[in-house]
């Protein structure tokens, strides 16, 4: 039956288990730069996916607008928002585009391309957003 105590885990000091618990109550009591990125990224998550970039696309930067690809059932007034809170610029107006699904076919199987939607956002006269 001694073999068995092996086996069992051994109990630590009480000194550390209070300075652990000290240690816990020192990191709650400092916030860190990855609590406010976080409070931010929450209120921007389900918005933006990611910068829609094409031919098109880039033409349209040079008249301050950008295309984003966003999530379905997000409506103008939400990527206003995110767009702002991300890349901190003034938005003026946006546009939402829904893409379609297409039909590919690969040998005797039909299949469908999956459709997006994307908004051209134009932001204020003067302010860029680095995308690459």
């Amino acid at each position: 039956m001694a073999s068995f105590n092996i086996f069992k885990k051994k109990k630590e000091p009480k000194k550390k288990a209070v300075a652990v618990k000290s240690e816990i109550k020192e990191a709650k009591a400092a916030p860190t730069k990855e609590v406010a990125t976080q409070k931010k990224a929450g209120i921007i998550y389900g918005v933006v996916k990611v910068p829609h970039i094409s031919e098109k696309s880039t033409n349209l930067g040079k008249i301050n607008q950008y295309t984003f690809k966003v999530f379905p059932g997000v409506n103008k007034q939400q990527t206003k928002k995110a767009i702002e809170k991300i890349y901190g610029v003034k938005v003026l107006s946006v546009n939402m585009i829904t893409i379609s699904p297409k039909k590919r076919r690969l040998g005797g199987v039909m299949g469908l391309k999956s459709g997006y939607r994307k908004a051209i956002v134009k932001i204020q006269e003067g302010q860029t957003i680095e995308i690459m």
